[in-house]
């Protein structure tokens, strides 16, 4: 028999290429579990997963099973076959990598599938929190025209200083779409990025990239590092007046110390489209009418959604043939070849 690959979370886009793609070297299953317990107790003989090597994943089937939590990961390991799980995006914070790490399991995401998409959704919030975009279609809505509308509240784009956390992918695909007006680019990473436009220019830390800025837009993936990494103090130092964007991760901010800075007018305005606790989101971030917010649709469009899927099930087919797939997260790259090695179809038959 076929090695089996089960999806959690349906493929929507590429339906007929994934028929192709695994034709006659693994069998497609479906997640239908409606429980974690469910969905652990069916890798065993006779189960709805039994021979499962591999995961396709996407965020919503943490609505059945959860978060690919540390006990998720541990029962996985030790009733399954699973050795690799192929995520549909570039955010797997969602996975406890270095769980997997320890049990010989490898994480794959997909790195640039929707940069477009989140760039230009970026550019969208820094817009509309300038001009107050989003107010003014709101007042036009409720038929009340301009008002509460102020012009002389709103601010132009040309020639002010964008600061950029994480000039990877996204980051750098913003910061060419904010060239046009044209605006001064900034940005801080880990390390210098290599092979740069020479206007993006590199400052030495977070707290230069906030002294500096008057928009500061959040590209960084959430980890432990990246956790509340603008905070009060970071926030306090950026201009007063200032932007906040962020289209990565919620909790990368301290929401407390940014609704203080909203409150205070230390920022006039925030751009947002994920939040620490979705799909809850704080009320009282609606009540600052000229914040813009997003409910996280950054990332998704139709082209973004149709490359996801082919990039993560590229992932998977390449393991299944070849025992080690392409895109694995870097925390990760140090385990290649501890337990991830699969047989190819012909010998895993009977």
């Amino acid at each position: 028999m076929f090695p089996r690959v089960l999806l959690c979370g349906e493929i929507e886009y590429v339906q007929d290429e994934l028929k192709k793609m695994f034709h006659g070297i693994a069998e497609i299953v479906h997640l239908v579990s409606e429980s974690r317990s469910h969905f652990l107790s069916s890798f065993g003989p006779g189960g709805l997963y039994e021979g499962t090597v591999a995961l396709y994943r996407r965020n919503s089937s943490s609505e059945a099973i959860g978060k690919f939590d540390a006990p998720l990961i541990h029962a996985l390991a030790d009733t399954s076959m699973v050795r690799w799980i192929a995520q549909s995006g570039g955010g797997y914070d969602e996975i406890d990598v270095q769980v997997c790490k320890e049990r010989g399991i490898l994480v794959s995401n997909t790195p640039g599938a929707n940069e477009d998409a989140t760039a230009t959704a970026t550019l969208y919030l820094m817009l509309s929190c300038l001009r107050h975009f989003s107010m003014a279609e709101r007042s036009l809505r409720s038929g009340t025209w301009k008002i509460p509308y102020n012009a002389a509240q709103t601010h132009d784009v040309t020639g002010r200083t964008l600061g950029i956390l994480g000039l990877g992918g996204i980051g750098l695909r913003f910061a060419h779409l904010a060239r046009a007006f044209p605006m001064r680019t900034i940005y801080f990473s880990r390390r210098k990025a290599e092979s740069v436009p020479d206007w993006c220019e590199y400052v030495a830390s977070v707290e230069e990239l906030c002294r500096q800025a008057d928009i500061l837009s959040l590209h960084v993936p959430l980890n432990q590092t990246t956790t509340g990494m603008i905070g009060e103090k970071e926030i306090r130092i950026l201009k007063r007046g200032s932007v906040l964007l962020n289209t990565s991760r919620g909790r990368i901010v301290d929401q407390e110390a940014m609704i203080r800075a909203l409150e205070d007018g230390h920022l006039s305005s925030v751009g947002l489209d994920v939040y620490p606790d979705e799909p809850r989101v704080d009320p009282r971030l609606l009540t600052f009418p000229q914040c813009t917010l997003l409910p996280h649709i950054g990332g998704e469009s139709a082209e973004a959604w149709r490359t996801r899927e082919l990039q993560a099930l590229g992932n998977l087919k390449a393991f299944v043939l070849g025992g080690v797939g392409e895109d694995i997260v870097p925390e990760l790259k140090t385990a290649i070849g501890s337990s991830t090695t699969l047989l190819n179809p012909s010998q895993q038959q009977a």
